[in-house]
């Protein structure tokens, strides 16, 4: 399975820009999408508070899976079952379940209610994905695990440490999945498996089961999804290896993913744009179909986005990119590369003694600039989303230049 992982907790796309970028995953070696819905995902009922004022429509989820279908790409619905779960315990009305109060980043998973909930969470998404053999259930970075009143009690009256603790609830998880959805196969990351010893994972007789109530559940052994990333160098993840094991992706670098996030967190701002990962995720997802980064597999890269060179060191790509998006591409890299220092050059010289002519014509570049930029990323965004990246990207540099230019006026 070589997925990429849609993570929707920030900068989720429209779903006319999907229908433009499935069939290039599909041509670049994917042959699944794993989509982290997070707030996208239109959940109704008691649920419908988690929701973001965009979220994908019933339709919308629909006419997604439609397309994947189309380009042959599996889809594998990712719900964060234990950590990760901002967008839920941000809410008063979750607030109950938090592991530590002061953080709304992980369950306590000694709550009745917190089962129960995600039980709801479950089914809403996997009814909606019924063609799915795969279900990923997180699982990741559970922070502050242990450090919750309940969870200090339960180690002190049943011997038990961290690691009992989390297996004991992502058993409960899985048994909830294998007894409602018989034959779907969960997925969940590795890292808390990486902190669990041998002897306390066959103690909890994971093995083919794989800390699953039944063998049939789970892949056997319990492995992390291959991911192809959007941008290297985010965090390096474990590839599967041989049976029963995890294999270092350092050691094993032509197999190695890498991954980057829209956010980190939900409360975290932007970190990086579809578009402007494209050719980062075409070199990882070639690199995996190919076994390494060959000149005939670098060709391969260059001829499906439309680029003449790549300069993997320095992370730029030299031609016009035909790809979907590649406007967005060339113009982050206009932002990053020039708006900055240029207008911070024309404050200094503006601070200068000696007199010059206002730069206007800078800010008019600039000003007419960034129109084009905004009506190409509202294009492929959400409202939110563009703003929240003017804001970050933009606005705070191209507002000093306005400002000059105001009171030169």
């Amino acid at each position: 399975m070589r997925l990429v992982h849609l993570d929707l907790k920030g900068a989720a796309p429209r779903v006319s820009y999907l229908e433009q970028v499935f069939p290039l995953l599909s041509q670049l070696g994917a042959n699944g999408i794993l989509i982290e819905y997070e707030d996208m995902f239109p959940f109704k009922g008691e649920l419908e508070i988690l929701k973001s004022p965009y979220a994908y429509s019933e339709e919308d989820i629909e006419q997604i899976q439609q397309l994947a279908e189309l380009h042959k790409l599996q889809v594998v619905p990712l719900v964060q079952t234990f950590g990760h779960v901002e967008f839920i315990l941000k809410h008063e009305k979750y607030q109950h379940l938090r592991e530590v109060e002061r953080f709304p980043n992980s369950f306590n998973p000694h709550v009745p209610d917190t089962l129960a909930l995600l039980k709801s969470i479950l089914s809403q998404v996997i009814e909606k994905h019924r063609h799915s053999a795969w279900i990923h259930i997180g699982a990741d970075e559970v922070f502050h695990l242990g450090e919750g009143m309940d969870s200090k009690n339960w180690m002190s009256h049943n011997k038990g440490d961290t690691g009992t603790m989390y297996l004991k609830h992502i058993k409960e998880v899985l048994g909830f999945i294998a007894a409602q959805y018989g034959g779907l196969r969960a997925l969940m990351w590795d890292d808390m498996l990486r902190k669990i010893s041998v002897g306390a994972l066959q103690g909890e007789r994971t093995g083919m089961a794989a800390v699953a109530p039944e063998p049939a559940v789970l892949a056997a052994p319990v492995r992390m999804a291959v991911l192809a990333g959007v941008v290297p160098g985010a965090r390096q993840e474990l590839v599967p290896g041989p049976a029963g094991t995890w294999v270092s992706g350092e050691h094993e670098e032509p197999q190695a993913p890498s991954c980057c996030w829209h956010r980190y967190d939900h409360y975290s701002v932007l970190c990086e744009l579809l578009p402007v990962g494209i050719p980062s995720l075409a070199v990882c997802l070639q690199t995996l179909v190919n076994g390494g980064f060959t000149e005939e597999t670098k060709r391969k890269v260059l001829d499906t986005l439309g680029f003449q060179s790549m300069q993997l060191e320095q992370s730029t790509c030299e031609g016009r990119g035909l790809f979907p998006g590649a406007e967005i591409y060339h113009m982050v890299e206009q932002v990053h590369g020039h708006l900055k220092e240029s207008i911070l050059k024309a404050l200094d010289e503006e601070r200068s003694w000696t007199p010059r002519s206002p730069p206007i014509r800078l800010h008019e570049d600039w000003e007419s600039f960034v129109r084009d930029l905004r009506a190409h990323l509202e294009r492929v965004y959400f409202p939110d989303t563009v703003e929240e990246w003017m804001e970050e990207n933009v606005n705070p540099y191209l507002d000093q230049l306005r400002d000059l230019v105001r009171d030169y006026r």
